[in-house]
């Protein structure tokens, strides 16, 4: 994968792959390409125009996303996961495997991070880029053991007094059999609970799909962050109109009823602080996404590491006590 000079994502194959809203984009920017591709040129009076007109589309598709809209960004294949994060925003990582009890789920990665004067623990999910990566961490849908894993994690960086954060990514925890079988539900209610009392500061964030149980496993903390074009659902659009109209069809329906954008979200106090994307989502400038989320993240632990302990637990259990006070009836 290569992102041009205009922002434009393409494929090892040389071609284009934009989400379905932005095809006007697209063909701005291959108009812009061709001209930058133009040797000994000076073309820049040619250029501005098109990257003037290009830059207004932009604004004005991404400040009118539908929701479902924003759920296409939020699982885009070219926006930044949970490896990216890691490799861009922490100067050390070193991994941790196993739940000591049944194996290794590459689904959800936990490790040791320092970012700066900054060490914590960090767990996230992982999707994978690539076909092999993708069969190898389940498409970021994790198994009981991988929550068992986190929550083993989570304990010892407690015992260390490391602060956690959590980066969540993932369409839902795997529902087979044999995640039942091992106990699924069991592990992502034993880590709400456990979560609640942690006595370190605990900062998650949904960097992309906000999915269910499989979010919500590691998704209770001191501040709950979510990035501008991600979403954070209870169920997934396609799995509500499924359930509601026997019709997955309806999914940009269900997704204006479900409140799943940042927007909404803020407003009903289910999230603390939406993180800013660059102009035209996280895809198009990576660099800039890095570097707003490590300054939210340093501004976020300088916050909480601040606060006594008595006191910061106290302020997780109250904004706890008070989800769904702000939850208005649904027009289904």
């Amino acid at each position: 994968m290569t992102i041009s000079k205009t922002g434009s994502i393409r494929t090892s194959d040389g071609v284009t792959a934009p989400l379905p809203f932005e095809r006007p984009i697209a063909e701005l920017e291959q108009k812009i390409d061709e001209l930058r591709g133009i040797a000994d040129v000076d073309l820049a009076t040619e250029l501005a125009p098109l990257e003037r007109r290009r830059d207004e589309l932009l604004r004005e598709i991404y400040a009118n996303l539908t929701p479902w809209q924003t759920v296409e960004v939020a699982r885009y294949s070219r926006r930044p996961q949970f490896t990216d994060y890691i490799r861009n925003i922490c100067d050390e990582y070193v991994e941790l495997h196993g739940d000591r009890l049944f194996g290794e789920d590459k689904a959800l990665a936990t490790g040791l991070a320092r970012m700066g004067e900054h060490r914590f623990l960090v767990i996230g999910h992982r999707k994978g880029r690539d076909t092999r990566e993708r069969l190898a961490c389940n498409f970021g849908s994790a198994h009981p053991e991988g929550y068992r894993k986190a929550l083993s994690k989570m304990k010892l960086a407690e015992r260390f007094g490391l602060p956690i954060v959590t980066l969540i990514n993932t369409p839902g925890a795997y529902p087979g059999v044999g995640a039942e079988e091992r106990g699924q539900a069991w592990a992502i209610a034993e880590n709400i609970l456990e979560m609640t009392r942690l006595r370190v500061p605990t900062i998650c964030i949904v960097i992309g799909e906000g999915g269910s149980g499989g979010a919500l496993g590691i998704g209770v903390g001191d501040r709950v962050l979510m990035l501008q074009h991600a979403y954070y659902s209870v169920i997934s659009p396609e799995g509500c109109a499924s359930i509601l109209w026997r019709d997955g069809s309806r999914r940009a329906e269900a997704a204006e009823a479900l409140r799943l954008t940042s927007k909404d979200l803020v407003r009903l106090g289910v999230i603390d602080e939406v993180v800013p994307e660059p102009l035209g989502g996280a895809h198009r400038d990576p660099a800039l996404m890095y570097e707003t989320f490590r300054n939210c993240l340093r501004s976020n632990l300088e916050t909480l590491k601040a606060m006594d302990t008595d006191e910061r637990l106290e302020a997780r259990y109250t904004r706890l006590r008070a989800l769904g006070n702000g939850i208005e009836p649904l027009p289904l």
